[in-house]
């Protein structure tokens, strides 16, 4: 603890050395990853990501008092400090010694930027685990080297692979207990890597470490003469995550309209995937009408193009209807409208999946009601083999047909995760119950358009008080 850098002494040096300005500009064009800690409990997660702060010179001298009065508090003894309290913030977390809740922390290094997510193991967190992995784009998987690849563990790696994520780095830790045995850490890559085939196409790293002594997480460790890759921070420095969203089709979801005076009228958002600029051709949907980017409106003044990931203001070069949830595209590659969607569910709530039942559906800012028609296959997360099962309880896994009471414009979300990702709501309580990520559309009927609440909900309710009749299909109801 006490060879660590003052990060207050080394940001006063740097800035002395090349200036406020040039500080500034060096911070701003960093790269920015997002990534997440996860894995089974009592895997050492939040000691990592203590550990990785520490030993990175990102902890303030303040922090520091702060952090040895807590773990004197909390019952640390000795001159050792427990690093998981800088992320494990909440009374219970300490007095149990778990996270709970997701907690973010923000460092630099010299060659980017960093936003961590620190999730709980617990498998009655898993909820949580889920909502740090949808906005990151890479893992590190924790596992225990003494006990190996855990049902939480492959839990994790599936769930964020279904949300998304191309890029792992498993970190097999407290190495220091077995004495950095080679044959261990080779067992469980070769364990995990077994498991990892069936995700598809996804890019994996393996470093051994001891978060609690620090080796392989900045400095490289003397005791891994066999290790010949790079430490943590290595890896998390140089793996490259990015995804080319500007060459993909133009998304706009509209966020909300502006409308200050009578003279502007314009569509606030954030640009999902694609470049738009001034001139370009562009669809509303649902609606279908078509209009020009007049301009591009930011804060700091207009600019002549956009790009996936920046917050913008479109207007229009006419007045066409658009409210929040349409959707702006490209003429040419505009996704189909559908009311039917293939998709991959993670179910987040105590209460299990009721079939026919209507739920709240939220994507992209827009709000609709849908219910789930059926299951498709069911996930077993030890062997990822499918099964017949129409039970969805917590934490489970599956694939599931979902019946919408409008057509909207979806994407696959492995192609665009803005317009794939949707999340189901609990119409009574308005609690967060599944994540869902569409898999495959369907295009709408004419006559499905026409369903109201009221002939959702009845049909619905019939599927509920009697499951052995044969429910009523709603795309024929005419009239």
């Amino acid at each position: 603890m006490n060879q660590a850098v003052s990060n207050t002494t080394r940001l006063a040096a740097e800035l002395e050395d090349i200036g406020v300005k040039a500080y500034l500009s060096l911070q701003q064009n960093k790269g920015l990853l997002r990534f997440l800690t996860c894995g089974s409990v009592d895997d050492g997660k939040s000691t990592l990501i203590g550990r990785l702060l520490h030993d990175s010179a990102q902890i303030y001298e303040d922090q520091l008092a702060s952090l040895k009065s807590d773990s004197a508090k909390v019952g640390t003894t000795g001159e050792e400090v427990d690093l998981a309290l800088l992320v494990d913030g909440l009374q219970a977390e300490r007095e149990q010694g778990i996270t709970i809740d997701v907690a973010y922390r923000y460092f630099s290094s010299d060659k980017r930027k960093f936003i961590i997510a620190d999730t709980p193991g617990h498998e009655q967190y898993t909820r949580n685990m889920a909502t740090g992995a949808s906005t990151c784009d890479l893992a590190v998987l924790l596992v225990d080297a003494r006990y190996g690849v855990q049902t939480q563990t492959r839990r994790h790696a599936f769930i964020a692979s279904q949300l998304g994520l191309r890029h792992f780095v498993v970190a097999i830790n407290k190495m220091d207990l077995l004495g950095f045995d080679q044959k261990v850490f080779n067992d469980i890559k070769a364990e995990f890597a077994e498991f990892a085939a069936q995700l598809g196409d996804i890019e994996i790293h393996y470093v051994p470490l001891s978060a609690l002594k620090g080796d392989n997480v900045v400095e490289r460790s003397s005791q891994t003469p066999w290790y010949k890759d790079g430490t943590l921070l290595e890896l998390l420095e140089t793996i490259d995550t990015r995804r080319e969203l500007s060459n993909l089709p133009v998304r706009f979801p509209v966020q909300y309209v502006q409308r200050p005076n009578l003279d502007f009228r314009g569509f606030a958002g954030t640009v999902a995937s694609g470049v738009i600029k001034v001139g370009d051709e562009l669809v509303a949907l649902p609606s279908g009408k078509r209009s020009k980017v007049a301009r591009i409106v930011t804060f700091d003044g207009d600019l002549p193009e956009a790009i996936a990931g920046q917050a913008v203001t479109l207007t229009l070069e006419d007045e066409i209807d658009i409210s929040r949830g349409d959707l702006l595209s490209q003429v040419e590659n505009a996704p189909i409208l559908a009311n039917q969607i293939i998709a991959d569910i993670a179910w987040m709530d105590e209460k299990p999946l009721q079939i026919g039942q209507l739920y709240d559906l939220k994507v992209a800012g827009k709000k609709l009601q849908v219910t789930v028609t059926r299951v498709e296959y069911h996930v077993d997360i030890n062997t990822l083999a499918h099964k017949r099962s129409d039970s969805i309880g917590l934490n489970d896994m599956a694939r599931v047909a979902l019946e919408l009471n409008e057509a909207i414009a979806i994407d696959p979300y492995t192609l665009i995760r803005d317009t794939g990702g949707m999340i189901l709501i609990d119409r009574l309580s308005n609690a967060t119950v599944a994540a869902i990520m569409a898999v495959a559309t369907s295009k709408v009927a004419k006559s499905t358009q026409r369903f109201t609440d009221y002939e959702l909900e009845l049909n619905a309710l019939i599927r509920k008080q009697y499951p052995h009749w044969q429910a009523l299909d709603i795309s024929k109801l005419e009239g």
